[in-house]
């Protein structure tokens, strides 16, 4: 059973395109959450200097586009988390590596890294919000959630894995998944 959630990245406060890019690689490559980088696989980009090549790339559609968009955003963070005891580390990576690549159908460079530092299983899905040519750019639109859930739950049927039934829309359905008790951070 997955959960998924999509969150923009957009320029933090007082930091640079190139610091926001950096911090959020820092925190989904840690070494101590994916096994020294084990459960880390990309395409089109390398997870050594990946936010480089993301900031590169909005570079380059700034360049060919001549746009500049207020309060833009960098990437996607797309995160797929899995029911305790449900998959291995091993398995969590393909499958996040399915939704993104069957997501983004080679448009976009993706890293996955699968995190495995709790009980439940998950992968940060970073998602580059510029297309490989530099022409285009990724919108959110307000059904893309929906659509990532049910992609993500076909890949998990197709996969033998459960599926939620009956999902509620909210903002605090993951932390009552999760067994959360308290208030959210």
């Amino acid at each position: 059973m997955a959960t998924t959630r999509i969150m923009p990245l957009h320029i933090n406060k007082g930091k640079t395109a190139q610091q926001t890019l950096k911090e959020r690689f820092d925190y989904v490559l840690n070494p101590d959450k994916t096994d020294n980088g084990f459960y880390v696989k990309g395409f089109k980009c390398d997870p050594e200097i990946a936010a480089l090549q993301f900031n590169s790339s909005r570079k380059i559609y700034k360049n060919l586009t001549g746009r500049n968009i207020e309060g833009e955003v960098l990437a996607y963070h797309l995160r797929q988390s899995f029911k305790p005891g449900e998959v291995t580390p091993e398995e969590a990576n393909a499958l996040g590596y399915e939704l993104a690549s069957r997501l983004l159908k080679g448009k976009y460079a993706f890293l996955v890294c699968t995190h495995n530092d709790k009980a439940h299983i998950h992968n940060h899905i970073l998602i580059n919000a510029y297309s490989l040519d530099g022409k285009h750019k990724m919108r959110n639109r307000k059904r893309s959630i929906e659509d990532i859930r049910k992609l993500s739950d076909m890949i998990c049927e197709a996969h033998q894995k459960s599926v939620i039934e009956n999902p509620q829309k909210g903002n605090n359905v993951y932390s009552n998944w999760i067994g959360f008790k308290g208030k959210p951070p």
